[in-house]
């Protein structure tokens, strides 16, 4: 599978997001979510004080430069944010999309509806789950996705 193309990331939601006992009553979580395929990084809003059911409801735009063989991961790291000290890390959701951008390449197009991911730590203890939607578009040959890769907010709480 070669080829590149552009993956489209529509992060919905989050239910029962859990922080560590440290941080306090749990309604009080700024939540927000890094998401990152290799070296790129895309990252949402904070979701002021909605605690553990958390709403995005964004669009990121990763560009894809596909080379035969490997694993295609995207990683979504749930994080809290705090104004006085470091944010702290609530736990990552992993989704593999090889499957995604490989039926993209072969049909132009492939999108994965929105589905539900576990958030666990590192020694995979559950910590809630975080709603993904995907969508994997194949570059016409000589195509340049350049201008179209990157982030923005489908928010209507402006």
């Amino acid at each position: 599978m070669a080829g590149s193309g552009i993956l489209e990331v529509h992060l919905v939601d989050a239910k029962g997001l859990t922080g560590n006992d440290f941080l306090g009553e749990i309604g009080k979580i700024d939540p927000y979510v890094v998401v990152q395929y290799r070296s790129q990084e895309r990252k949402s809003s904070v979701a002021r004080d909605q605690g553990k059911n958390p709403s995005w409801n964004e669009v990121f735009k990763f560009q894809i430069n596909s080379t035969a063989g490997g694993q295609h991961k995207l990683f979504l790291r749930v994080m809290d944010h705090d104004t006085f000290s470091r944010d702290d890390y609530l736990g990552e959701a992993t989704i593999n999309v090889t499957d995604v951008i490989s039926l993209g390449m072969e049909n132009g197009t492939w999108q994965m509806s929105e589905s539900k991911h576990r958030v666990v730590l590192a020694d995979k203890t559950y910590h809630g789950e975080i709603r993904v939607g995907l969508t994997f578009t194949a570059s016409a040959k000589g195509q340049d996705h350049a201008e179209r890769v990157g982030g923005w907010a489908h928010s209507f709480r402006q």
